[in-house]
């Protein structure tokens, strides 16, 4: 199943199959030829750009509104139509892909940020990556943006990740870089004992989802909006071992007293 993981199309589709909440898909670009009519985002005031395949969080495009012709990014830059059509083209030409192979492209729902995270960031959508083994969730963290980040969720572009109580949904430490910290570096405002709303219902998805892909280790990233609440950003089925950092403790006795159980379900 690492296959359907690589591909977020793949990925979304099997996700709205099975019924587990998702942002919104709106369109797929698949040919360069596509590109000559963009009907489907001149229509639209906010959404999200990705490539298929991409890696690392790049050629991840947010936008948040429109203003005459043109479109507002997270950090206000300003895109025409023919800048967002070479942005797309560039992800069809595999730019952000793995291997640089040819890829697609698609449009989404933007998610709006919850409310309880608003006095932390600056900008941007924080998500919750929620660690499954066998069936079991076993650690998780909250990744927020920063400055750095450019508002972007992702630890390899300058965000900044923070340990979470995996039974309570309760924030601890944070990690910036390679500072442990207990403040937002952009907002200074407290980063611990936030308590993630829709903690349990996140659980509860997570471990849906982990069945339906049949991963026994996957990572599975989570964003809260404002109005559909918990959604399912997608999955890592590689997702290496940083949360451990934030959390400050190790997976290995976790993961043993899982394999040393015999109700675990892969």
């Amino acid at each position: 199943m690492y296959w359907l993981v690589d591909d977020k199309l793949k990925t979304k589709e099997l996700l709205e199959k099975n019924h587990i909440p998702t942002p919104k898909l709106y369109h797929v670009f698949e040919h360069t030829f596509d590109l000559r009519k963009l009907d489907p985002i001149s229509k639209l005031r906010e959404f999200v750009v990705k490539p298929a395949c991409g890696t690392a969080g790049k050629g991840i495009l947010t936008i948040t509104r429109r203003k005459e012709d043109a479109w507002l990014t997270v950090n206000s830059a300003s895109l025409t139509l023919s800048d967002i059509r070479y942005h797309l083209s560039n992800i069809l030409a595999g730019l952000f892909s793995f291997g640089g192979i040819r890829d697609r492209a698609f449009i989404e729902y933007r998610v709006r940020t919850h409310e309880i995270f608003a006095a932390v960031i600056h900008h941007g959508v924080p998500d919750i990556r929620v660690l499954v083994y066998r069936g079991i969730p076993v650690m998780a963290m909250l990744r927020l943006p920063t400055g750095k980040s450019q508002g972007k969720a992702n630890l390899h572009q300058g965000a900044l990740s923070v340990g979470v109580d995996v039974e309570t949904g309760v924030t601890s430490a944070g990690v910036y870089g390679d500072r442990q910290i207990m403040r937002h570096p952009d907002t200074n405002v407290s980063i611990s004992g936030i308590v993630i709303p829709f903690w349990q219902e996140i659980l509860r998805w997570a471990v849906k989802t982990a069945e339906v892909f049949q991963l026994g280790y996957v990572g599975i990233d989570f964003v809260i909006d404002q109005t559909l609440g918990p959604l399912v950003l997608e999955l890592n089925a590689r997702p290496g071992l940083s949360i451990q950092i934030p959390n400050r403790k190790g997976l290995l006795p976790f993961l043993k007293a899982i394999d040393d159980t015999a109700v675990t379900k892969f």
